[in-house]
């Protein structure tokens, strides 16, 4: 795929082997212009005697920009030199933007505006996969600081939430509440209304909570969101808001990650 003319020394690109001689390997660099080089000495640590052992045409490679010489048109590269971890993190980011182009298709097709999306959503992000997976989980909040309309930037959340595999972690707490009053029963019901989130008790968008009950004083709250820290917090935020609430009605709240002994 055409794209830039020429990388940066010291940077590794994704490519794929188009040809190989006694020599070298010619690397076609995905998003450049032109092929790169990998000398016989830097396909592999030790002495090669056939480069048809360690790579094949056709192959998909990460290899790191050793030296460009635009003037002799050549830029040369080195397979040895990029590890494992390297090799396996610059793939998943090339397959993250072939994906993130991919999404910018659905979104907008061959639209000439398109280009202008993608200039705005990489002023706010560092790619255009964390734009749509940020869009995935947080909705038109995550695009507040992008210059889009809203036409533009409802395409690329319906589109994130149609497409994004937004990974979630789930955490539960319980809390006990009492209420020693005539309405007991229904003060406990106003504080687990409250924990649950309803009336004026917002609950962010990509966080799912549900307090269900699991033996008289005890009931279990359980959050599903996208990270620990947003999980974690609107925990806490839930039991804080049936303590509030009971103990606004005369009645106690404790809360506790870990169900009681009489429950086992």
């Amino acid at each position: 795929m055409a794209g830039n003319e020429w990388p940066e020394s010291g940077e590794l690109v994704v490519g794929t082997v188009d040809e190989i001689a006694d020599f070298g390997v010619f690397v076609d660099m995905e998003g450049y212009e032109h092929r790169g080089l990998v000398h016989i000495s830097e396909v592999a640590s030790g002495w090669i005697k056939n480069v048809r052992d360690h790579v094949s045409v056709g192959r998909t490679v990460v290899a790191k920009v050793l030296e460009v010489d635009e003037s002799a048109q050549q830029v040369d590269l080195s397979l040895k030199d990029v590890n494992e971890h390297q090799r396996k993190e610059t793939i998943q980011r090339w397959k993250n933007q072939q994906k993130a182009d991919k999404w910018m298709e659905l979104a907008f097709g061959e639209d000439h505006g398109r280009d202008d999306v993608v200039e705005s959503l990489l002023v706010a992000y560092d790619s255009l996969y964390e734009a749509f997976e940020e869009a995935a989980v947080h909705g038109m909040e995550a695009l507040d600081d992008v210059s889009l309309d809203d036409e533009d930037a409802q395409a690329v959340v319906q589109t994130a939430r149609e497409n994004v595999s937004v990974p979630y972690v789930n955490v539960t707490g319980y809390v006990d509440i009492r209420s020693p009053g005539p309405d007991g029963v229904d003060d406990v019901k106003e504080a687990l209304r409250a924990a649950a989130g309803e009336g004026d008790h917002d609950v962010p968008e990509e966080v799912e909570l549900e307090v269900s009950y699991v033996g008289a004083p005890e009931y279990r709250i359980e959050v599903q969101a996208p990270d620990y820290k947003t999980a974690e917090a609107e925990l806490e935020a839930a039991a804080a808001r049936a303590e509030t609430s009971i103990e606004a009605l005369g009645g106690t709240a404790e809360y506790h990650r870990e169900r009681t002994e009489d429950d086992e």
